[in-house]
């Protein structure tokens, strides 16, 4: 049976106007449900009472836990692909942004990141382009394209005639920032409470699945020649020699005029500025109405939301799952409190 691939623009639009619709349709839901929703907020306001709130999002997310094994079941990589590997909140965005500005040399252009940038496990319906949609290899004058994974790395088909990128964050930074997130974009008033997430966050049932366990995972490539390791602290520190180390890794050469359009382009103030186009907008009839992808840029402040005594808490429980890994990550170069 022979697949017909649609054309580009068909297939943008059409993404387009299924996102329309699920936001719609999630908009509608969100009506309909009122009765049931203010049921679910009283349920969780009395286990929060008893004292049971951990046990019920314990029960709620050891059932829907993102992710999708079989995402890359018989993909081949080739060489135009540019995987960018980060866990949950970690410059996912941020890096996509800066490699497909990359691979098409600061002329990127797109109503919305997954219209150009495919996201093989995404757990909504018709949201990105498909993982065998090769249209933005050939539009790109590079030949390059950006495929997006929040999946652990032995998850992800490696070949060697490919390149990963993989972004790391400070944990403590990522569960605050997931925790805005996702209040906004999947719970809403039914978001469990700040201790609550963390406890989640710090168990073997963490939504998007243990921290250390992705990172570990990427890690045990370090050496592979065509794997780049990124900081989302590295990002923010220098991103025009991040910005210069990814078009290396990539093998482009960029002009002066290309290379300085790409640091405007993936600048926080840009970025925020056309934040429509990364945030996916209510996503289940929980969402909030509004929210937003990009919320403050920011490193080391963690502090907006834990104690010194809970941050200390993430380090400690971060640094021993990389230990029982026997991962052998710097973590305390990178992200222990000074």
């Amino acid at each position: 049976m022979v697949k017909v691939i649609m054309p580009e623009r068909n297939i943008s639009n059409a993404l387009q106007q299924a996102r329309k619709k699920n936001i719609h349709t999630m908009g509608w839901l969100r009506i309909m449900l009122t009765p049931f929703t203010f049921v679910l907020q009283n349920t969780i306001k009395l286990s929060r009472m008893l004292g049971l709130e951990n046990t019920l999002f314990e029960v709620f997310f050891r059932n829907v836990r993102i992710r999708n094994e079989s995402a890359f079941a018989d993909y081949t990589p080739t060489k135009n692909d540019i995987f960018i590997c980060s866990y949950i909140k970690s410059g996912t965005n941020w890096a996509m942004q800066i490699a497909h500005q990359i691979a098409n040399r600061g002329q990127g252009e797109y109503e919305n990141i997954h219209d150009v940038v495919s996201w093989p496990e995404v757990p909504i319906k018709n949201f990105a382009i498909p993982l065998l949609d090769t249209s933005q290899s050939k539009k790109s004058v590079t030949g390059l394209r950006v495929i997006k994974t929040h999946l652990e790395g032995n998850l992800v088909p490696h070949n060697e005639h490919a390149k990963y990128i993989c972004v790391v964050r400070d944990p403590k930074d990522v569960v605050v920032s997931s925790y805005f997130f996702m209040r906004t974009a999947l719970f809403g008033k039914l978001m469990p409470s700040v201790s609550a997430w963390l406890n989640n966050f710090l168990s073997d049932v963490a939504i998007h699945g243990p921290w250390a366990n992705f990172l570990h995972t990427y890690w045990l490539w370090q050496d592979r020649d065509n794997v780049l390791f990124l900081t989302y602290e590295d990002m923010i520190e220098d991103l025009p020699g991040v910005i210069r180390k990814i078009a290396s890794f990539v093998t482009v050469d960029l002009t002066d005029e290309e290379f300085e359009r790409i640091c405007y382009l993936s600048s926080y103030s840009h970025m925020k500025a056309i934040d429509h186009k990364f945030y996916p907008g209510r996503i289940t009839p929980f969402s909030l109405p509004v929210g937003c992808m990009m919320r403050n840029g920011k490193s080391k402040n963690a502090s907006e939301l834990f104690n010194a005594e809970q941050q200390a808490q993430i380090d400690e429980h971060s640094r021993r799952a990389l230990e029982k890994l026997g991962c052998d990550f710097p973590y305390d170069e990178h992200f222990k409190i000074n």
